[in-house]
């Protein structure tokens, strides 16, 4: 395995648990303790995900998630939280991340969560498929979206979402279903993820993103893609 992880965290019992667990995983990994040198290193070097601790000196995990983000790195982001307030969730996934896990956890959870995300991060379709949809043309082959011709800048997971629902448009699909076969995790319920993530769709996607014409909701169910 040549896949490459980012570990940080200031907490060095933390950090050492988790190194060990992920070469024993077959994974290469990287191991800082502060947002700024992590910052740096996901910049200057190649990484395949980030474990990011939200709670950092120098620079928090949000800020350098956020950072990355507005660099237009798409590399996927596990957020690590000790609060496990839901609010610090959300706002991890307001700023980028793909995912997130609530401190304490097992290293056997863990190394699902990064197997899931890591699935989620190559297109998953390997041809030259076009997704039509009114003006928004995806292209399954490059993870690449257009907007009337003009590229559109999507992070892995807002992606494969918009796939989903391009594949099944004009259909009903519930929180629930996306939950399970987008994040390929069950998420216990917690639907705002999905709400987050749709929201980004419909600010990059939508002409008016308060009144959706592309991604309706659909009351009492999820959402559907019309076109």
């Amino acid at each position: 395995m040549d896949t490459r992880i980012l570990i940080v965290d200031d907490e060095e019992s933390i950090t050492t648990l988790i190194d060990y667990n992920l070469i024993q995983a077959g994974y290469r990994t990287a191991v800082v303790h502060d947002g700024e040198t992590a910052l740096q290193l996901a910049t200057h070097e190649n990484f395949d995900l980030i474990l990011l601790d939200l709670m950092l000196p120098t620079m928090n995990g949000l800020e350098v998630c956020e950072k990355l983000r507005e660099q237009g790195l798409t590399i996927p982001i596990i957020m690590l939280t000790a609060k496990g307030e839901e609010e610090d969730k959300i706002t991890g996934l307001d700023v980028g991340a793909d995912d997130y896990m609530t401190k304490p956890f097992s290293p056997k959870e863990l190394s699902a969560r990064i197997r899931a995300v890591l699935r989620r991060s190559v297109p998953h379709i390997q041809n030259e498929e076009v997704i039509k949809v009114k003006d928004i043309d995806i292209h399954i082959d490059t993870y690449e979206v257009f907007k009337n011709g003009q590229l559109v800048e999507f992070t892995k997971k807002e992606f494969d979402l918009l796939v989903y629902l391009a594949e099944r448009r004009n259909k009903p699909v519930k929180r629930e279903v996306l939950l399970q076969d987008v994040w390929d995790f069950d998420f216990i319920g917690d639907t705002r993820i999905v709400d987050v993530h749709i929201s980004h769709l419909r600010e990059k996607l939508e002409d008016q993103p308060k009144k959706p014409s592309l991604i309706k909701t659909v009351r009492g169910i999820g959402y559907k893609l019309e076109g």
